[in-house]
């Protein structure tokens, strides 16, 4: 073979390879895209369940968008690791799109959101088809200097089928409002027609509030105002809406612990439009799950209130009507109960003393007033215990305990701690194929570093 054909034939030898070399980088490359969660950690309930893939064709903006699908019902989720400041406040936003995202329970607070990983920290949830929408997380980093931000199809109570679609990620530290002024709603649903199972049995229970009952918690929400602000010494006040509700109940939530109750997820669709008009510290639900006629419909647990649940960052308690009408739980009277309104205190400094322990203070429990002394006294109550309690002047071998006064500044976060916002630029996208590959070196020779590091470790 003559040297030009020899040379010829090396050429287009060459071409080829160079055509396949860029034909297999192509593809490469395609898959990298697809595959590519930009750092996000990628977690399921049920292992090798869930799909998750970067979608170049349904998207919101010129980014691929990050893509879950749930065939089998699962809890999926991929999150980052955020470097937070503790106690303050932080906004994180997308914009999501769904398709038939369906929840395995019936009353569930699980769907297509934005959480905080192993929490129950969460924004609202998105089931159903949507078309793109904005979803806002707000929360308080309270003692912690990292969160894991995750974007789910699925729930902490809960698992789903269906796809979701997340893009455009955003977070902003705001700035804490440290007023001592809480607002409360107190949301009184004045009808209950819920479906009970009673040794293997199914009835339908309706149930409605009296004049009576109403006017009752009408006068104990007063009441609480004037104690909160007395039992505290002025160190908190408080303000209140109380809305009746005519639209009945048509769902309770259930646990072996304590029975039939009312989760947020049994009236989120009811309360949301009060939530979005204005912004509450807690929220009591009045509800009547019982009555003379109905004690063995409906099991009486030992308990008349239900504290330290959680409603989007808000506080969320139930008070529930006594079955009996001759009671004088929430009725005051001289003779019988000066103090009707201790169920609302005492549900209340439930979620105080959650928040004392999520603030890293320490703090005593609030059924534990007997370890220290105190009795439920006649016609009072625990009316000493909630006082010395809210002062951190419960009298110990080592001093005074009790709630520490900062947490009446911790208050759930609102959009008026953002005013005065700043952008942290924790979810930044590759604008390139070049920044793209960069990104990649990058996180290889990291990868390597730390391996090295490791490496060196272990042989110190």
């Amino acid at each position: 073979m003559s040297k030009d054909k020899k040379s010829i034939f090396s050429r287009i030898t060459y071409l080829i390879i160079v055509v396949i070399l860029i034909f297999i980088a192509i593809k490469l490359y395609d898959r990298y895209k697809i595959n590519n969660f930009n750092e996000f950690v990628r977690t399921e309930y049920k292992p090798y369940t869930s799909e998750f893939t970067r979608d170049d064709e349904i998207k919101y903006s010129d980014i691929s968008s990050y893509k879950i699908s749930s065939l089998q019902a699962n809890d999926a989720m991929f999150y980052k690791t955020i470097n937070v400041i503790p106690n303050t406040p932080y906004k994180v936003t997308c914009m999501v799109k769904t398709d038939n995202v369906k929840t395995q329970s019936e009353t569930s607070s699980a769907g297509a959101h934005i959480s905080i990983a192993n929490t129950v920290e969460k924004s609202k949830s998105i089931t159903g088809t949507n078309d793109w929408q904005k979803l806002e997380f707000i929360f308080n980093s309270k003692n912690r200097t990292s969160v894991d931000l995750g974007f789910r199809l699925g729930g902490y109570d809960d698992n789903c089928t269906g796809t979701a679609w997340f893009s455009d990620f955003t977070i902003e530290a705001g700035h804490k409002n440290t007023s001592t002024n809480w607002n409360f709603a107190c949301f009184v649903f004045e009808n209950t027609n819920v479906q009970i199972k009673s040794n293997g049995t199914t009835n339908n229970i309706k149930l409605s509030m009296t004049m009576n009952d109403i006017s009752d918690m009408r006068q104990n929400m007063s009441r609480f105002k004037s104690a909160c602000e007395e039992l505290s010494k002025n160190k908190m006040t408080v303000e209140y809406d109380f809305i009746t509700i005519k639209e009945p109940i048509t769902t309770l939530s259930y646990d072996d612990e304590n029975g039939y109750f009312v989760a947020p997820s049994n009236i989120e669709n009811i309360i949301e439009p009060y939530i979005q008009q204005k912004h509450y510290d807690h929220i009591f639900v009045c509800v009547r799950l019982g009555d003379d006629a109905h004690q063995e419909d409906i099991p009486v647990y030992d308990w008349i209130g239900l504290g330290g649940m959680d409603y989007l960052g808000i506080g969320f308690s139930n008070i529930r009507l006594p079955n009996s009408a001759k009671s004088y739980t929430y009725k005051y009277d001289a003779r019988i109960n000066t103090f009707p309104e201790e169920v609302f205190v005492h549900e209340f400094l439930h979620s105080l003393e959650r928040n004392s322990e999520e603030y890293g203070y320490d703090v005593p429990a609030l059924h534990d007033y007997a370890k220290y002394g105190y009795k439920d006294e006649k016609y009072v109550g625990l009316k000493q215990w909630y006082e010395d309690y809210m002062n951190c002047s419960i009298k110990t071998n080592n001093g005074y305990i009790g709630l520490n006064e900062e947490i009446y500044k911790c208050k759930p976060n609102s959009e008026s701690d953002f005013t005065y916002s700043y952008k942290l630029n924790e979810f930044s996208e590759p604008d390139n194929i070049f920044e793209e590959i960069k990104m990649i070196i990058t996180k290889a020779v990291e990868n390597v570093g730390s391996i090295t590091m490791k490496k060196e470790e272990n042989e110190l």
